[in-house]
């Protein structure tokens, strides 16, 4: 393997893809700007409960606040590192360079490529049975501790593994990303879009379970049968890949496993060795976040250091492992700065992502967007209230990501809705988990889709072009299940 293709292996945002993100980007930073100038300004009173700021009832009242200047729109990238979400920006940031940094560090020091092999030669005979399990991995990941975020660190790793196997970037996007945000979705005791969804409509914490687990084994099935459909295709006819020319220099690369495997047997056995006890301690790491994951679950105070603290350890373990592995410091060196390089598009794109919600929350038009589908869905029958919540929810995804405080935005309102209109709290929480959890990997506003879209060479209209029809069923899916929510009374209530 030579220099020059070790160097290219570096994770980098491409230019095509952060030009189709950015533009992308821009007309909504746009759009959002009109408007505000465009719907009247609002507020609803707010309280502090329990430390979260919730919204109270009934006390909607039009505002005259002046409207946001045209400049901010395009300085908005500038000014949300200073703004109230300022220090979730940061931490998003330095976990997008750490993980670029940790695993350049294990594709220079070929600790990645033995990772790899020993995969492939166990599973290399039943690689259809190892999508499976990568998949339920990720998706029950996703369903009972709520990772999402959190799972970035291992996208590259199975982006590599897919190319091993036969298959392209987009199917490792999919055994990884795609299932991480379906089992995020169909929850089952997700800490973030279940336990505080039912707390704040005094729900007993994890009722209803048994429907919930129904609805994860129903979309697990949809996504593995997704993924083995595309991978048949593309191994029978490989010019069928959305990104065959894109990715056709990575899926020949690694796909060679006999020359990766020689390239490790010319290694002296001392090289071996450390190669070896490098790849172990950088396990070890990896051991480690999975525990601190495990405990952020059980004490939810953890929760908002789980970013930083995995990208520390990720950090942390690849740069003792290429230490181990007799990596020159100066190389070491090199491998970051290129590494922070290559990834310093997508900061940009982050910024601009964070900049939608700043515009409409700095425009003051956000609880007026609430007001008026509050009394939209107070005006229906259930079944048409509850298709009204799930959408309502989309809605807001574009603008607030985070599935707490979009639950302590919203959910206050919604519960004492759905006594209103004849539905229960545990199907409006049902809607919640499928409007949070669908759009994360739909909306560009998303951090964590434009981070794993800038991994690859996978461009945003490329993933929606794949992703497509899947998206438009589980939707169809996901509003069969509400609709049978709302026929059964899902409850206890």
């Amino acid at each position: 393997m030579t220099e020059q293709k070790r160097e290219e292996a570096t994770l980098k945002i491409g230019k095509r893809t952060f030009l189709i993100a950015f533009f992308i980007l821009l007309a909504l930073m746009l759009a959002v700007g009109v408007l505000t100038r465009v719907i009247p300004t609002g507020s609803y009173e707010r309280e502090v409960v329990d430390g979260k700021e919730v919204l109270i009832q009934n006390s909607y009242h039009l505002t005259n606040a002046a409207r946001l200047p045209v400049y901010r729109w395009f300085t908005a990238p500038l000014e949300v590192p200073f703004g109230a979400d300022g220090a979730v920006i940061l931490v998003i940031i330095f976990f997008l360079l750490a993980v670029s940094m940790a695993f350049s560090l294990l594709e220079k020091s070929d600790i990645m490529s033995l990772f790899i092999i020993q995969i492939v030669r166990r599973f290399g005979g039943m690689k259809y049975l190892l999508m499976a399990i990568i998949v339920f991995f990720f998706m029950l990941m996703g369903a009972v501790l709520g990772t999402f975020e959190e799972n970035i660190a291992l996208v590259p790793l199975i982006i590599a593994l897919a190319y091993c196997l036969g298959w392209d970037s987009l199917v490792g996007l999919g055994m990884s990303l795609l299932a991480s945000c379906y089992g995020f979705t169909a929850a089952i005791t997700n800490p973030f879009a279940i336990a505080i969804t039912q707390e704040i409509a005094d729900l007993p914490l994890y009722s209803g379970s048994g429907y919930r687990v129904i609805i994860f084994l129903v979309y697990y099935a949809v996504v593995f049968l997704f993924l083995y459909r595309y991978g048949r295709k593309i191994e029978k006819t490989p010019e069928k890949s959305l990104v065959y020319g894109e990715d056709a220099h990575l899926r020949e690369k690694y796909r060679d496993i006999d020359s990766v495997q020689k390239m490790l047997n010319q290694k002296t056995p001392e090289q071996y060795g450390r190669i070896k006890k490098a790849g172990l301690v950088f396990s070890a790491f990896v051991a480690l976040i999975v525990i601190f994951i495990l405990l952020a679950t059980v004490f939810p105070f953890l929760s908002d250091l789980t970013l930083p603290v995995i990208g520390v350890l990720l950090l942390a373990g690849g740069l003792t492992a290429a230490k181990i592995a007799a990596i020159p410091l100066r190389e070491r060196l090199g491998i970051l700065g290129r590494a922070a390089g290559g990834i310093a598009p997508g900061i940009v794109l982050i910024l601009m992502a964070m900049s939608v919600k700043f515009i409409i929350s700095e425009g003051g038009i956000m609880d007026t967007i609430l007001y008026h589908t509050a009394n939209a869905i107070l005006t229906t029958s259930p079944y048409v209230a509850i298709l009204l919540v799930y959408a309502l929810i989309l809605l807001l995804e574009l603008f607030v990501g985070s599935s707490s405080a979009k639950a302590f935005l919203v959910m206050p309102l919604i519960a004492p809705l759905s006594d209103l209109v004849g539905i229960t709290r545990q199907t409006s929480v049902l809607a919640f988990c499928f409007g949070d959890g669908f759009s994360n990997i739909i909306y560009p506003t998303n951090p964590v889709l434009l981070i794993c879209l800038g991994l690859t060479v996978v461009t945003y209209t490329k993933w929606m072009k794949w992703t497509i029809k899947l998206q438009l069923f589980s939707f169809a899916l996901a509003c069969v299940f509400l609709l049978i929510g709302v026929t059964i009374q899902y409850g206890p209530f």
